[in-house]
């Protein structure tokens, strides 16, 4: 059973997670494993699914999706009968009603919809996947120079489940940098697998750039891809500048997850947050909304 934490009603929910028994025998059982291993983590098994997403004869999965998980339909710029694949309605975008932005610019607000987990005061060599294992920022992003910059800062981690909205975006207003991409493997990023997987985002694929933010400073951004994520697409134009809540990119079919980390005494997160990951818990939060302030 996976618990997060409502911000809004201060009480736990059990998560409903898609394909949950499908996951615990793979990263559970000596055969899932082996399967997981010899298949499921590479890119062709993402990728061929991910192909099939994209046909109208996906399309036939997406009422039965909606109904399952109980997905609002009634913030979606597209009907349920508007979109012509099952990646049509993954990647579907919102109403800006449905999503306010807080425009407080000593405000941070969360990237994107999902479940937000925060450390801060890190170690590079040690930032917590979950707990018991933990990766080093270094091998992440292959960077030395600039994962040097954020020792003793603040890191976000926001998974996305597949039934969460998958766009990402801005923070604050600021100048973009361009993408890097590291290949990698595409094991599932929901807490049953990170629970078996050490460094797990460091084995993944994945993308990193820095955002030039205006009011916190160098935002260090990384996008995993995960298991049937066909792909990672970024929709902005790097040296051009955003404002904030202005959409930065969009995952393909699956479960994801976009990392920030931010520099030492730039942020400080809400004590909510703070205090339910020290718990081991996530935060629900939703694009727009507030989950620190600007020191």
């Amino acid at each position: 059973m996976i618990k997060v934490y409502d911000r809004t009603n201060k009480s736990y929910e059990e998560e409903l997670v898609a394909g949950k028994g499908y996951l615990e025998w793979i990263y559970g059982s000596p055969i899932g494993k082996n399967i997981t291993e010899l298949i499921i983590k590479k890119r062709l098994f993402s990728k061929l699914y991910g192909r099939f997403c994209d046909t109208k004869l996906s399309a036939n999965k997406i009422e039965p999706f909606v109904d399952k998980f109980s997905i609002d339909m009634t913030i979606t710029k597209k009907g349920i009968n508007e979109f012509t694949s099952f990646n049509d309605f993954f990647t579907r975008e919102l109403t800006l009603e449905s999503r306010p932005i807080n425009k407080d610019k000593n405000i941070l607000i969360a990237p994107g919809d999902g479940r937000l987990i925060a450390y801060e005061n890190i170690d590079l060599e040690n930032i917590i996947q979950i707990k018991g294992l933990t990766y080093s920022l270094k091998k992440l992003i292959n960077k030395d120079d600039i994962a040097n910059n954020y020792q003793n800062g603040t890191c976000l981690i926001l998974r996305l489940a597949p039934t969460d909205y998958h766009r990402f975006h801005f923070v604050d207003s600021g100048v973009p940098c361009e993408s890097h991409f590291i290949n990698g493997h595409y094991y599932s990023v929901n807490p049953i697998a990170l629970k078996t997987i050490p460094k797990l985002f460091c084995e993944n694929k994945r993308e990193w750039s820095l955002f030039k933010s205006d009011n916190f400073n160098d935002i260090l951004y990384i996008e995993v891809g995960a298991t049937c994520v066909g792909s990672i697409i970024q929709t902005y134009s790097p040296n051009i500048r955003v404002t904030r809540g202005n959409e930065k990119g969009y995952f393909k079919f699956g479960g994801s997850t976009t990392i920030l980390f931010f520099k030492k005494d730039c942020v400080k997160i809400d004590d909510d947050i703070c205090e339910q990951s020290k718990l081991g818990f996530e935060c629900k939060v939703a694009l727009g909304e507030k989950i620190g302030t600007k020191l």
